[in-house]
Order: C-alpha cells, then sequence, then structure tokens
C-alpha cells in the first residue's frame, strides 16, 4: 500500500531590499545592479517562485519607487511594503505584516542583494518545515567566519545565531555561519516577530533572534547548510564582479551539460535567459546579451557579440560578428566577420560573409550578399525596409537605399546605389559610367613635378 502524498504546503516569501548600498558608489539601488543580465532582485524572486512560493512581498525603503516598480515589473502581483525607520531585519520583514496575516504555512524571509540562493536549497528549508520545525536557517561553513553571524547549535538542533559583537570568545571560533535567509512556520511567524526586542548590542530588532524566541515557545529549530558562494551577499562591485563570476560558471556549466561545446569555456560571456541547444560550438571570445537563442547544431565563431538574436540549426555565425535585437537566422545561413545585423531575417542557405551591415531587412533563401553592402535604412526619422529576395545576387560594395526590394533571382552590379525596386531575375547597375582619357596620368605628373616641394 502506497503512503498517501503529503498536503501541498502554500508559502509566502518576503524579499527585504530596504538596504541603501551605499558601498556601491552608484545613483543605482544596490539591489537592481545585474549579474548575468538580470538584477538581483530578480534572481532572488525567481529562485523563491521557483521552490514553490505562492506569493511575493517586497519590503524598499522609503522612497524607493524605483525598486518597487522593478518588483512589479518582475512580478505584477507582488506586495510591496516600505520600511519607514531603519531598525533592523525583523522590522523590516514586519511591514509586511499584512501579507503574513492572511495566512500560510511557510514564510521564506530572504535578502534582494544574494543572487546566488538557488530554489533548491530554500526547497530544503521548506522541507525542514513541512518535518515539524518552527524555524529552518540557511547556513554555510566560512572560510574566514569574522563578521558573520555565529550558530550556536547542539546536535541537530539550533539553539542561536549570536551576531558577532554579541558572541563570546568560544562562540566567535564557530565557523558556521549565519546566511541570513530563514524559513518559519508562518502560522506563528506573526507572533515570534513580534516578541523580538532590543536585546543586542547594536540596539536593532535582528531577524536572527526568532531563532531564541522559537525555542521559548518550544519550537525546533534546524540549519540548512549551503555552500559559502551561494550565500554571498553583494554590498560593493568587488563582490558584484565575484557574484558574476560564479553565475557565469553556473550557466557555462549547465549550457555544456546540455550539449553545446565551448573551446574555451572561461572566455565566453551568457546571460541568465541564454538557450543554447545541443552540438552548438562556441568558440573563444563570445558575448551573449539577452534574448538569445542558438538552436541544436550551430556554430558561433570566435569575437562575435549577440543580442536578441535567434540563430537556427546549421547557422554559422562570424568571427567577429554582431548580432543586434531582432536578427533571425535561419538554418544553413551565414554571417560572417564583421557583418552586423539588426532586426532582420536572414532565410536558409542565404550568405552574409563579411564586411556588411544588414539592418531592417529580409535576405531571401539562398540569397549573396557581396561584402561592404550595406541597406540604407534610416533616413534620421524614420526606419524602412529593404526585401531581398530568394536567389538573389548583391555585388560588393553595393548600398540599397530603402524601402527597396530586390527581386528574386535579380543580380545588383558592385558598387551601384539601388533607390528602386528590381525585378526578378533582372541585373541593376546603379553606378557612374566609367571613361579613360589615354595619358591623362602621365601628362598631370608631368604638370605637377616642377611645382612639388623637396
Amino acid at each position: 500500500m502506497t503512503s498517501p502524498a503529503p498536503a501541498r504546503r502554500s508559502c509566502l516569501t518576503i524579499a527585504l531590499a530596504a538596504g541603501e548600498g551605499t558601498r556601491m558608489k552608484s545613483g543605482l539601488p544596490k539591489v537592481l545592479h545585474a549579474v548575468a543580465g538580470r538584477t538581483m532582485l530578480a534572481h532572488v524572486l525567481a529562485a523563491c517562485s521557483q521552490a514553490g512560493a505562492d506569493a511575493l512581498a517586497v519590503v524598499v525603503g522609503p522612497g524607493r519607487e524605483d525598486v518597487a516598480k522593478a518588483a512589479r515589473a518582475i512580478a505584477p502581483q507582488i506586495d510591496v511594503y516600505v520600511q519607514t525607520e531603519r531598525l533592523g531585519t525583523a522590522h523590516a520583514a514586519l511591514a509586511a505584516r499584512e501579507a503574513i496575516a492572511r495566512g500560510y504555512d511557510d514564510l521564506l524571509i530572504v535578502f534582494g542583494d544574494t543572487p546566488l540562493l538557488t530554489a533548491e536549497t530554500l526547497g530544503r528549508m521548506r522541507e525542514a518545515l513541512a518535518a515539524g520545525a518552527g524555524v529552518a536557517a540557511m547556513a554555510f561553513l566560512a572560510a574566514d567566519p569574522t563578521g558573520y553571524g555565529r550558530l550556536i547549535t547542539n546536535g541537530d538542533d539550533l539553539l542561536a545565531i549570536r551576531e558577532q559583537k554579541d558572541a563570546s570568545e568560544a562562540e566567535r571560533a564557530v565557523r558556521t555561519c549565519n546566511a541570513g535567509i530563514m524559513a518559519i512556520d508562518a502560522r506563528k511567524a506573526l507572533r515570534l516577530l513580534s516578541d523580538i526586542g532590543n536585546a543586542n548590542a547594536q540596539g536593532e530588532f535582528y531577524l536572527t533572534d526568532v531563532v531564541e524566541k522559537a525555542r521559548e515557545h518550544a519550537l525546533r529549530c534546524v540549519v540548512v547548510m549551503a555552500s559559502e558562494e551561494e550565500a554571498m551577499g553583494v554590498n560593493d562591485r568587488v563582490q558584484l564582479a565575484a557574484a558574476e563570476a560564479v553565475m557565469q560558471r553556473r550557466l557555462r556549466v549547465a549550457a555544456m551539460r546540455r550539449g553545446a561545446t565551448m573551446i574555451a569555456p572561461d572566455t565566453v560571456t551568457l546571460t541568465w535567459d541564454t538557450q543554447i541547444g545541443r552540438d552548438v560550438l562556441i568558440e573563444p571570445g563570445v558575448f551573449f546579451g539577452p534574448g538569445c537563442v542558438i538552436e541544436d547544431g550551430a556554430v558561433i565563431h570566435a569575437y562575435s557579440h549577440l543580442e536578441g538574436a535567434k540563430v537556427a540549426g546549421g547557422a554559422n555565425v562570424g568571427p567577429f560578428a554582431r548580432l543586434r535585437p531582432g536578427a533571425d537566422l535561419r538554418k544553413d545561413s551565414k554571417v560572417g566577420n564583421f557583418v552586423e545585423v539588426k532586426a532582420a531575417l536572414i532565410d536558409e542557405g542565404a550568405k552574409v560573409s563579411h564586411l556588411t551591415y544588414i539592418g531592417d531587412a529580409t535576405v531571401g533563401a539562398g540569397a549573396n550578399i557581396g561584402a561592404g553592402t550595406i541597406t540604407c535604412n534610416y533616413d534620421g526619422f524614420s526606419k524602412f525596409r529593404t526585401t531581398i529576395g530568394a536567389g538573389a545576387f548583391v555585388g560588393s560594395n553595393s548600398s540599397l537605399v530603402a524601402p527597396v526590394t530586390i527581386g528574386e533571382g535579380a543580380y545588383v552590379g558592385s558598387g551601384s546605389i539601388v533607390t528602386k525596386d528590381v525585378a526578378p531575375d533582372a541585373l541593376a547597375v546603379a553606378r557612374g559610367r566609367q571613361f579613360e582619357k589615354a595619358g591623362w596620368a602621365a601628362a598631370f605628373r608631368a604638370k605637377q613635378k616642377p611645382k612639388a616641394k623637396t
């Protein structure tokens, strides 16, 4: 006989984002700084959602409508609360009292400046609550515990979290440190948080004191271990760069484990939403900005820059290519060295091999675009579209002045400035006629030589 599935537990997450972040030396709020192309706050909220949060709330500082707006853009149904006074982390969590009072099974309290937090660890914290714990604290083994709160334990039980300034010498020797992330039995959370008082050296309401309050109510408190890098909080630009390095490593490893090949992984930069298929080859120095989809079997050659681009299977990009938003390369197409593509479809088998700009355009299947060709798509006020038919051939150093259509199978002679549509299978030559004057160069030199300065 199989055991019945456990009842689903509801979960509220409160993200604390009221910190000033003055060490960032920035006009941008700390939690809105990006890691792998996504704000730290967005990373944290995404991890909470993946861990099964039913509702999200964020606590911001006074006047931080920019953080509130960003939070709503991430999760439109999020509740936003303001911590009007800076009286500590427990006080910040209580700013969301209204949300806590609605009634949930689990309460997760997280920080908006911990972008490496994972759904897996949050899930283990929720499992601890489901197993009967009243509080689960996320912790890590610190290489250097100086400055961190220490977790005081007795076997599997967590007795207290002691801040560095409040800790005894023996407690300061403990290397198991507080990550700050808490899971609390939400049915008891309001009472526990309200019971916390000014009982520390800093005169603040610390969230860490919830452990002792829970034990006073005979609730079991436990520790959930995470890696030190996952617990990393970002307070300055140096730590931001460190978090970026960790995130990049995670993204590269995930892509390679899904079947992509990276010749020099440490030189490849990914964004949080980069999608890379199987048997994709990525050469050194490639940068993927937001919104890139690289399908199975594509090749991205060295030092190419892609953003908002889709590359189909069998397509070749680069080296030294730039694909801007809206670039759509179809199967077996080619965009070569020093080619820029923006808001353009390069259809199946088409080739744009070198030294070319294709913007606001459609390049038909099997078409060939010669070196130095540009689509003149902007008149200083509006953008216009160029359409190049299937099988067309555009000679080198041509300018296609949009709006213009090159018909299927048509030829455009090299050096042409095309301002009118070209019919299918026609030849268009739009350049000054070449003429020659015999002996002119010799006569010119003879005339100019006496005038030349030595």
